[in-house]
């Protein structure tokens, strides 16, 4: 085995372990085991598993895209401040100061890319688990945590006429009707990507302040909103059917999350942060609530300036008067 198939090793067993858990709860409750669609649920419920224990992980990627975009103003500062100077000591002087704004905003630009980083090992176990359906199969062996009968069982199992470990590249196994294989693989890609890039679209057009949106990370996150999703779109030929499920019911998550913390706890100084203070301030409700911990201080005061602006204009004059 490599050194790649040995570090996956126990993430395979893990992932077909869960995998193999829901299936034998779904069975239990009634469903039929060997029906594709109980292992798409059994997939699904893996989803849910790993997302629901990398919560923490995301209220820190929250946090730390929060801080990014907070600290623009200052890194544009200390980059105007060292433009030009190319000498070792100013390289190092900007590299400390760098590292200093980061702990002052209690972020860095890795810590935005943890959810994907962590997902990755269990993505690839799954990848392999599936596309070594057909493989173990022949060979009359299990894989992972799944029996020799259970691998032939999920071999034989399929949506829509389509096998879950058939793939747009590779087809199906012999007698499959290859059409149904490639149009579901296409319509999966297809929502795969769309909802990778509907959830990165959203980020940009309603929690960003307009500091974030002019600085160079800006241009960056620009370039990823469209690379990303093809990149995954032309990865997604060789992906299985079940890793296509998969990918994509993440991705609904991570929207469905996404769409949550920018109606609740937007970035100060974002349209969604204004929009929240209006709404907010109509209903004559307190400040808007942060996403907890002592670095979400740093940004109450603007949160609040956000919140006296937009209370001024929905006030009516005549209430003003009467204060007088």
């Amino acid at each position: 085995m490599d050194i790649f198939g040995t570090i996956l090793a126990p993430f395979k067993w893990l992932v077909s372990a869960i995998m193999l858990g829901f299936h034998d709860g779904l069975s239990f409750i009634g469903l039929p085991p060997e029906n594709g669609w109980t292992w798409t649920l059994s997939i699904i419920g893996l989803v849910l598993v790993i997302r629901a224990a990398l919560i923490p992980v995301f209220v820190k990627q929250i946090k730390a895209q929060r801080g990014m975009q907070l600290l623009q103003p200052d890194l544009k500062k200390m980059q105007a401040k060292y433009k030009g100077k190319t000498d070792q000591l100013s390289r190092q002087a900007m590299a400390q100061e760098q590292m200093a704004l980061y702990k002052k905003h209690g972020t860095n630009p890795f810590s935005a890319c943890l959810p994907m980083l962590i997902q990755m090992p269990f993505f690839f176990a799954l990848f392999q688990v599936l596309s070594g359906i057909t493989q173990a199969r022949q060979a009359g062996q299990g894989i992972g945590a799944l029996s020799h009968e259970q691998v032939v069982q999920f071999d034989e199992s399929s949506i829509f006429g389509a096998p879950l470990s058939a793939s747009l590249l590779h087809g199906g196994p012999a007698g499959t009707d290859q059409t149904v294989v490639w149009i579901l693989s296409i319509v999966m890609i297809l929502a795969m990507t769309a909802s990778q890039f509907i959830t990165q679209k959203q980020i940009m057009a309603k929690n960003m302040s307009e500091e974030a949106m002019a600085s160079p990370f800006m241009r960056q996150q620009k370039m990823m909103l469209y690379i990303l999703p093809l990149v995954f779109g032309v990865g997604g030929i060789n992906f299985p059917i079940g890793v296509l499920i998969y990918w994509t019911t993440t991705n609904l998550w991570t929207m469905g999350q996404q769409f949550f913390v920018i109606r609740r706890m937007p970035t100060p100084g974002s349209p969604a942060a204004k929009a929240l203070a209006e709404r907010r301030a109509a209903k004559g409700l307190p400040s808007i609530p942060l996403l907890g911990g002592k670095k979400d201080a740093d940004v109450a005061a603007e949160v609040a300036a956000v919140e006296v602006k937009a209370q001024q204009r929905i006030q009516p004059q005549r209430k003003n008067r009467k204060k007088k």
